[in-house]
């Protein structure tokens, strides 16, 4: 039997797919293009300068600031009572009134304690007719000298009674030592007063009126008396006050730790007492370290932290950039902090510094038009990245 002949073609070009023509015609083209591609230039990346303000390190002899919060007053607050006991039937003044010197503020009832004067004054008058009777019989030689010199004794006890029972009468009724504000009143008419029981609390003006704070030792030991002092209080914002300083204590307060500190506040006599208030004393003398805002501080760690300062370019046209420094922090003065390790005349980034990176380029400008730029700040801290393609960024 002849075998069945194969009419199915022979040639290696008919076997081939019909889906592998375009591939190899698809090769055949991207080759140049791939080529080209490898030649062309990558494209170049550039990164948006941040927009920062910046503040001028410089170090040498200056003065530093001492801040503390504390309570305004009078420098002398004197509470003022009866000596003796008994009902309180005037109180003449209220909280607020401004008194004199002399003025009378509250009195006892006098009923008894009048008394008690008219008793030791009977009492004198009879113990000084003793006396002269006895004194007569001892120049007859009737009377001993020991029924004289007794009789003399009885007289000057009884004088004494005498006087005692006028300064009792003399503080039954209160005055002021001073010319001042009543502060506080603490007691009514009719109520019954023990010895020594506060009635009324007294600002005093003799020696002014002062601002009142503790100091921890560090700052205790650099404030001196004389040193000068600005005052601002939280109810006045707008408004400050000179001042300086009048006392400086000298042993710590045993439940506190700090040491007081007053400060004299000038025309400040109109101001209620009780106002609290922030002083800045100014320490004078030589001060270590460069003064700058806290704003230029960064990843702070106990008494370091880090600062980024403005290099410039190699060329005048070259973008500035930010350059991380490591310093140490010596003190903090309110809103501002001492540090060193700065090379002088250095220039600091302060206002935007949380949002530049090491070596990132900057744009140095005012603080007025970084305020408004603040609706588009979260921009400036992730900064864009723009392809240079030859044509203008929209």
């Amino acid at each position: 039997m002849t075998a069945p002949t194969s009419t199915a073609p022979t040639s290696t070009a008919t076997h081939r797919h019909p889906l592998m023509r375009p591939t190899v015609y698809l090769s055949a083209v991207a080759l140049p293009l791939i080529a080209a591609c490898r030649d062309a230039p990558a494209p170049e990346l550039r990164i948006d300068p941040v927009p920062v303000t910046v503040a001028d390190a410089t170090t040498g002899d200056s003065t530093a600031l001492v801040m503390a919060t504390g309570s305004f007053g009078s420098r002398d607050e004197i509470p003022l009572g009866f000596k003796i006991g008994g009902i309180a039937t005037r109180v003449l003044v209220d909280e607020g009134a401004t008194v004199q010197r002399g003025q009378v503020l509250a009195m006892l009832d006098l009923r008894e304690i009048d008394a008690a004067v008219d008793k030791a004054q009977v009492a004198v008058d009879k113990a000084l007719r003793d006396q002269q009777r006895v004194q007569r019989l001892a120049a007859d030689s009737v009377a001993t000298l020991a029924q004289a010199q007794d009789a003399m004794s009885a007289l000057e006890a009884a004088r004494a009674d005498l006087a005692s029972a006028r300064v009792n009468r003399e503080y039954a009724i209160i005055t002021a030592p001073e010319a001042g504000v009543v502060l506080q009143r603490l007691v009514t008419p009719g109520s019954n007063v023990a010895p020594g029981t506060p009635v009324l609390m007294l600002g005093g003006s003799r020696r002014g009126r002062v601002l009142r704070a503790g100091l921890p030792d560090r700052d205790a030991l650099r404030v001196r008396v004389g040193d000068p002092a600005m005052v601002r209080f939280d109810a006045l914002p707008d408004k400050s006050f000179a001042g300086k300083v009048v006392l400086v204590g000298r042993s710590a307060d045993p439940r506190t730790g700090t040491y007081a500190v007053e400060v004299a506040v000038q025309n400040a006599d109109a101001l209620p007492s009780g106002l609290v208030g922030q002083m800045a004393v100014t320490v004078r003398g030589k001060q270590r370290g460069a003064l700058l805002p806290v704003d230029a501080l960064l990843e702070a760690d106990r008494d370091s932290a880090t600062v980024y300062t403005v290099q410039s370019g190699s060329t005048p046209t070259a973008d500035l950039t930010a350059a991380p420094l490591r310093v140490q922090i010596l003190r903090l003065e309110g809103d501002r902090a001492a540090i060193s390790g700065l090379p002088v005349n250095t220039r600091v980034i302060t206002r935007g510094a949380a949002y530049v990176t090491p070596n990132a380029p900057i744009r140095i400008i005012t603080t007025a038009t970084l305020d408004s730029m603040a609706p588009t700040r979260r921009l400036a801290a992730t900064p864009t990245l723009a392809v240079r393609t030859g044509e203008p960024r929209p």
